[in-house]
This record gives C-alpha cells, sequence and structure tokens, in this order.
C-alpha cells in the first residue's frame, strides 16, 4: 500500500520518524513535504499535496502531521473522495471507528499531543483496521460524496 505524508513545521520531526517506521514495515513512502524544517511554511501547501494523491489514487492512504491536526484535516476534506480524521489522543476507539465506518483515508495527528510511541500504535491500528462494508456506513459515504461534487 502506498502511503503520502505531510506536514507543517510543527509536525516536520514526527513526520520524519513516521517515514522511517511505514518503511522499515515495507509500505511504500511518499513524502510530500516539507523536505527541510522551516517554522514560516504554510501547512496548506503540503496538506494539499497529500490529499490531491489520495483524492487521485483509489486504495492509497494519507498521514498529516500539524500541531493539533485540526487545520490540517479541513486542507484534505475539501478534495474529493477524501475522508480525514482528526486524532490527539485519548480514546483509541475512535481511530477503528474512523476507518471501520467512516474508511478514513486519511490520518490526521495533532503532534503536540501525542509521543512517538503512541503514534506508532495509532497508526498500526489505524492501517490494521478494514473498512467494514456495512450497507449504513457505504451508503453514508455515499452521501458524503454527493456534497463533495458540489
Amino acid at each position: 500500500m502506498e502511503i503520502f505524508l505531510g506536514s507543517d513545521h510543527a509536525g516536520f520531526e514526527l513526520k520524519e520518524k513516521i517515514k522511517e517506521f511505514l518503511l522499515a514495515k515495507d509500505y511504500i513512502v511518499t513524502d510530500c513535504g516539507p523536505e527541510v524544517f522551516d517554522p514560516l511554511d504554510d501547512y496548506p501547501d503540503f496538506i494539499s499535496r497529500v490529499a490531491e494523491n489520495v483524492s487521485q489514487n483509489h486504495g492509497t492512504k494519507g498521514i498529516i502531521l500539524g500541531r493539533t491536526g485540526e487545520g490540517e484535516a479541513m486542507v484534505a476534506n475539501r478534495f474529493p473522495h477524501v475522508r480525514a480524521a482528526v486524532y490527539y489522543g485519548g480514546v483509541q476507539e475512535i481511530i477503528r471507528m474512523s476507518r471501520d465506518h467512516n474508511d478514513a483515508n486519511i490520518f490526521s495527528l495533532g503532534a503536540q499531543f501525542l509521543s512517538f510511541d503512541e503514534v506508532k500504535h495509532a497508526i498500526t491500528l489505524w492501517l490494521d483496521t478494514p473498512f467494514s462494508e456495512e450497507e449504513r456506513h457505504v451508503r453514508r459515504i455515499m452521501e458524503i460524496e454527493k456534497y463533495s461534487n458540489k
């Protein structure tokens, strides 16, 4: 599976660690930036690259990072076929349900609130959880798709 990564300056260091973690697990990883730490970068520049790739390449996933992950998810969710879920700690059932119920294809992480060990666990849970494909969840995703085409 191919995974696209992107971050802002607040998530840069964690993005680099995640990249190595995913490569060690034999995922295909495309880093959409930034390539170097720049405290003045603007996250929409990098997050939009991830979202565009996931939007256009069915079956791929994205992992995006920022201080909270909220703004990053807002950018990603503007793209067709993208369903970005935010996680910054707490109840891990949210991670599983984002895949099982919503077929989230982008995982937005709040770098300020998570340790690398928490991130590794969260990403593993997210990637290992399949979409349930239950009729009610498929129906709701199709409803979301109607709005993304406006």
